[in-house]
């Protein structure tokens, strides 16, 4: 009679929580892209081949798993943008977050990380917002962000209220792309940034707003946005956009995320 029933590990019951987490994260990445519509394609491939496997169906069931058998290298090409934020998901919040990493050891031993003035940032905030003047500002974490500066003009000067408005200014040669910034440091401004794919952002949100999302999406960096229509301010971390918040709470959340640097009021 033992043989009737079927022997549960412990580790098995570990498997299936992990594996449905995985699928979990994965289902959240791709959620409301295009990318979706492919997964499912995909799955339901699978499904037909496990179907068509335990029904003895020799030709289609040989056709089917050359599909699959390749269908590691096709999920690569095709989900290498999900990949990619799945992986910097995975460093940024389960890796980088706990008390101890190889970055903080070299980072203790080489000095403290630099210091965002995030004053100075909320100041000019202010004041783009009121000029109505649309910006799109990068503000790095840990990665350096090097590859999309080399996209627009290396300028490597002090984060200053006057520049970023003079930056953003429509008569500016600079104000037509986004500006990164490192540290306490603008370090390039006129920057290209990849768009997002996502079709659930509201008809309202412009191409700045698809930038930083996608940027979000990408990288480990918070964007902030400034509308030149309407003037309100938004804010993109982590593949997620808020719409259209209030500088408080956009003040909190920088606060939050970085070492905030000395405050240097450039416009008095």
């Amino acid at each position: 009679m033992t043989g009737l029933f079927i022997s549960i590990r412990i580790l098995d019951v570990f498997d299936v929580i992990l594996t449905a987490l995985l699928f979990y994260q994965i289902y959240r990445i791709i959620k409301g892209t295009i990318a979706i519509n492919i997964f499912v394609g995909i799955f339901s491939v699978y499904i037909l081949w496990l179907l068509v496997r335990a029904l003895n169906m020799q030709l289609l069931g040989s056709i089917l798993g050359q599909f699959i058998g390749v269908g590691v290298i096709a999920l690569i090409i095709v989900f290498q943008q999900e990949i990619r934020r799945f992986l910097i998901l995975i460093g940024t919040r389960y890796v980088s977050n706990r008390t101890f990493s190889i970055e903080k050891l070299f980072t203790s031993v080489s000095g403290a990380r630099p210091k965002v003035r995030v004053k100075s940032l909320t100041r000019s905030f202010k004041k783009l917002m009121e000029l109505k003047l649309g910006a799109l500002i990068v503000i790095a974490r840990k990665s350096e962000l090097e590859t999309y500066a080399q996209t627009g003009d290396l300028l490597e000067a002090r984060t200053s209220g006057r520049l970023l408005e003079s930056i953003f200014c429509k008569q500016s040669p600079l104000h037509d792309g986004a500006v990164i910034i490192r540290g306490d440091r603008i370090h390039a401004a006129r920057c290209i940034l990849p768009v997002s794919e996502n079709t659930d952002l509201p008809p309202e949100l412009g191409m700045r707003h698809r930038a930083a999302l996608g940027m979000s999406e990408q990288t480990d960096a918070v964007i902030v946005v400034i509308s030149e229509e309407t003037g309100q301010i938004s804010i993109a971390d982590q593949g997620k956009i808020k719409p259209n918040i209030g500088l408080r709470e956009v003040t909190e959340y920088l606060e939050k995320e970085f070492i905030f640097g000395p405050y240097v009021d450039e416009f008095t």
